[in-house]
């Protein structure tokens, strides 16, 4: 199981789930979580064989910032 955190530029909820369905309908076996309390606005992805650049990409597509956090 790989474990990968994000910092992201996602503010609302509505954004939330709508990064998360997406994520969801195209990696169905992740686990994914927000923590839109961080100030960084965490997006936390759990797999097996996770690609972190596959999640970056898919989230700049969405139209949101996605980097890994250090």
């Amino acid at each position: 199981m790989v474990v990968e955190v994000f910092k992201t530029n996602v503010q609302q909820e509505a954004d939330k789930n709508h990064v998360m369905n997406f994520i969801q309908t195209q990696f169905p076996s992740y686990k994914i979580n927000f923590d839109l309390e961080d100030c960084d606005k965490i997006l936390r992805v759990e797999g097996d064989e996770l690609r972190p650049e596959n999640i970056i990409e898919y989230v700049n597509h969405l139209g949101y910032v996605c980097v890994p956090l250090e």
